[in-house]
């Protein structure tokens, strides 16, 4: 999807993008706050405590607050291809904590400590995605970690959701499986696969579970976590 294409959806993305979650009974937020609290825990039990961050394609900004009151980092680096969402969010979060740019003005200098990424790959362009991931592998420092964020196109409820998602209709999913041969192929070390958001809303007494369905390949979305080598 071009900047132009982006730019478009920019103003009506909240809207948007909850009107197509009605199903699940959430909004956009619980889903991010599930994230990366989800992240955290895997961080802990890395025993890493990264202080800089990268968010790879992190449209309007929204997930940079919860990166410094969930997982206590330093700084924030936001990078996305429209300039509109970047306008949006340089209005609402841009601080000495937390600033945000193109993916042209920020040059990899392998010093991120934790890169992140959220339903950006499915909708990149399939001979795109290798140069993406290399992208992202250049911006880490050795021994750095990149928790890769996807839609779970084994799940019949996030295929509907994006079937009725304006900016998501069009999308190319990646499995799992594709994920993690994307990543491994990019140099990556492979270190786990999370499956997350099983139940909607209406059978929320069933979230206690969750915590013990992580590798059941049927959540909503999935975490691919790996790690640039600390030998590159």
């Amino acid at each position: 999807m071009m900047t132009s294409e982006f730019d478009q959806f920019t103003d009506t993305y909240d809207d948007d993008l909850d009107r197509a979650l009605l199903v699940s009974g959430e909004t956009k937020e619980f889903f991010a706050h599930g994230r990366v609290q989800h992240l955290e825990s895997c961080l802990r039990r890395l025993k890493q405590r990264p202080q800089s961050i990268l968010d790879y394609g992190c449209g309007v900004g929204d997930t940079s607050p919860l990166f410094r009151d969930l997982l206590n980092v330093e700084s924030v680096i936001g990078l996305d291809v429209s300039l509109r969402s970047l306008d949006v969010a340089n209005a609402r979060y841009k601080s000495p904590f937390c600033a945000f740019a193109t993916f042209e003005e920020y040059i990899p200098n392998a010093t991120i400590e934790l890169a992140y990424c959220n339903g950006v790959f499915h909708h990149i362009p399939l001979e795109q995605r290798a140069a993406t991931v290399d992208y992202v592998y250049r911006c880490l420092r050795p021994g750095g970690i990149f928790a890769f964020w996807e839609n779970n196109p084994w799940n019949p409820g996030t295929r509907y959701v994006m079937s009725e998602c304006v900016f998501d209709r069009d999308a190319i999913t990646l499995t799992p499986t594709e994920a993690r041969r994307m990543l491994v192929g990019g140099g990556f070390e492979y270190l786990s696969t999370d499956y997350l958001f099983f139940f909607p809303t209406f059978a929320r007494v069933l979230r206690s579970l969750e915590p013990h369905l992580l590798r059941l390949p049927l959540g909503a979305q999935y975490q691919v976590l790996c790690c640039k080598p600390l030998s590159a």
